[in-house]
């Protein structure tokens, strides 16, 4: 697969993505006592100030408690400018693609989330770590197994933090989820089945579509959130996976898969199915229990989710999803708490997308995984 630079990717993006309208103001940054007194908020430099950086990290870097926006990583002069007055980013702390490494001198930057096309996440996943800060890849984690441990072993070897962009994690209706799952307030799960879905339009060209940048199509960016949402939607992870692939579209979608579908086993004899595309639109999470079931929908949007069971609705207040993602992380770095959405549960899920895209291959054959509880959390 051919590797787009930054510099490439630039020109990419110029003909996707507009400007951007941030808000305005910076909190306190931390707090820095004397010697030997620990950060009390860590510094995360966003890497590509596209749209999910734009109108969602950042946005949420207002709110969070334990982590704050303290640098920018852009290829493009005119953000640099934006975000410095926006963000009161002072000029140290703002970088591009040729003097990223250099970052590695800046103690005002602990965490380095990177926000670019899916086939640049191990470059920059593995350049940050060897800078010595903490990493956190959107998601997916990379567009290869052999990616995903190649970023974990750079994390591992310079005794940095990894974690995956998947912020659903964080947020209370995901959680209540799996506290019903783990407690088995419903018996056991006998069925579980997850669509995450949306209707692609407009720029053909888009980073999305070009299978160089994006590795795939729905299978890796909405994919993603219906196998998340069957795994912890029944606790487990499968045993086996048999898949299909369609379009209705052939001549916008010339490059990547527009919509799959597929079947899992789980141990205990749980089945599951799920439906992902970028010409539909679907956002349901769906358990059947021995006593009961479980619902959400929508299941994986920016919230405010909904939920409900058999035995009434689930009702949580609305707290940014990403500010409790990036808070999280934070505070495992900083408390030792859990890592909600480590490395291993990023690579987990690629194993599983390249099972379902080697079953669609062979003609829907029934592929056999071998998980254990790799990234159960």
């Amino acid at each position: 697969m051919k590797k787009y630079t930054r510099r490439t990717f630039s020109t990419v993006l110029g003909r996707g993505l507009g400007g951007a309208t941030l808000l305005s103001g910076l909190p306190m940054a931390y707090a820095m006592g004397g010697e030997g007194q620990e950060k009390k908020s860590l510094g995360v430099a966003l890497v590509g100030l596209g749209g999910y950086s734009t109108y969602q990290l950042a946005p949420a870097l207002q709110e969070t408690r334990y982590c704050h926006l303290a640098g920018i990583v852009t290829g493009t002069a005119a953000k640099e400018h934006t975000w410095a007055q926006k963000y009161g980013i002072p000029e140290a702390h703002i970088y591009n693609y040729e003097n990223f490494d250099s970052i590695a001198g800046d103690d005002a930057i602990d965490i380095v989330y990177v926000v670019l096309p899916n086939s640049m996440h191990a470059e920059y996943g593995i350049r940050a770590a060897r800078a010595g800060k903490h990493v956190i890849c959107e998601k997916p984690m990379a567009i290869s197994v052999a990616e995903c441990e190649a970023i974990m072993a750079a994390c591992e070897a310079a005794g940095v933090k990894l974690a995956v962009g998947y912020r659903l994690h964080s947020e209370p209706y995901t959680r209540e989820v799996k506290r019903i799952v783990k407690e088995k307030t419903f018996g056991e799960v006998r069925y579980v089945s997850a669509d995450a879905a949306y209707i692609s339009g407009g720029n053909p060209d888009q980073w999305r579509l070009d299978i160089k940048l994006s590795g795939g199509g729905a299978l890796m960016n909405m994919g993603v959130y219906s196998i998340q949402s069957l795994i912890y939607g029944c606790g487990k992870n499968p045993i086996s996976v048999r898949a299909q692939e369609f379009s209705t579209r052939p001549e916008y979608f010339r490059q990547t898969d527009e919509t799959i579908t597929a079947q899992f086993e789980f141990p205990g004899g749980t089945v599951g199915q799920m439906m992902t595309s970028h010409n539909a639109n679907a956002n349901r999470l769906y358990a059947s229990c021995d006593e009961g079931w479980f619902e959400l929908q929508p299941a994986n949007n920016y919230g405010p989710l909904h939920g409900r069971t058999s035995l009434g609705p689930l009702q949580f207040p609305h707290e940014r999803q990403q500010k409790l993602q990036m808070d999280d992380f934070a505070s495992h770095i900083l408390f030792g708490t859990p890592n909600r959405a480590p490395g291993e549960m990023g690579k987990r899920d690629m194993i599983i997308v390249e099972a379902i895209y080697r079953s669609v291959a062979e003609g829907s054959s029934k592929i056999a995984l071998d998980l254990g509880d790799m990234g159960l959390v």
